[in-house]
């Protein structure tokens, strides 16, 4: 349904949600996340670009959530990294069809619409908040090229 670096990039978005006192080097955000490291370090800038996260450089820098979870949306996080496409015109370029949408990707169209609505009524702090036993990121397999969890004292 969503791209593995719309995922990438929502795991990154809670993984700094929950951590909220400190920012969080691209390392720990790969430990607690497990993410592939080069693969987070494009997905952290795109979200920096997009004016979600803020990064901070020097010894006590790292990466922090500009906007409150309870505000941004899970819409907010993928559209920066991989926008949802809508089918807006016919998608083989039939001229005969102009703007009016056969009926397969006129339903296409309003399933990415259904899934476009949920996700811009959905808050970060929804999913942070949801009752889950995996709360709030399931357990993703490990990546051979993650970072290791960084157990230096704080």
């Amino acid at each position: 349904m969503i791209t593995q670096t719309a995922e990438y990039a929502l795991r990154a978005i809670a993984h700094l949600a929950l951590n909220p006192e400190k920012p969080q080097t691209a390392q720990q955000v790969a430990a607690g996340t497990l993410v592939p490291l080069p693969y987070l370090s494009k997905v952290l800038q795109s979200l920096s670009r997009a004016g979600l996260i803020q990064a901070q450089r020097g010894l006590h820098g790292g990466f922090t959530l500009l906007h409150a979870t309870d505000v941004l949306t899970v819409y907010d996080v993928v559209h920066a990294v991989d926008p949802i496409k809508r089918i807006l015109t016919c998608p083989l370029g039939l001229t005969t069809h102009g703007k009016n949408l056969c009926p397969l990707h006129r339903k296409l169209d309003d399933a990415m619409s259904l899934v476009e609505n949920s996700f811009r009524s959905t808050t970060i702090a929804d999913i942070l908040n949801e009752p889950t036993e995996s709360k709030p990121l399931c357990p993703f397999p490990v990546m051979p090229d993650a970072a290791p969890p960084d157990n230096t004292p704080n």
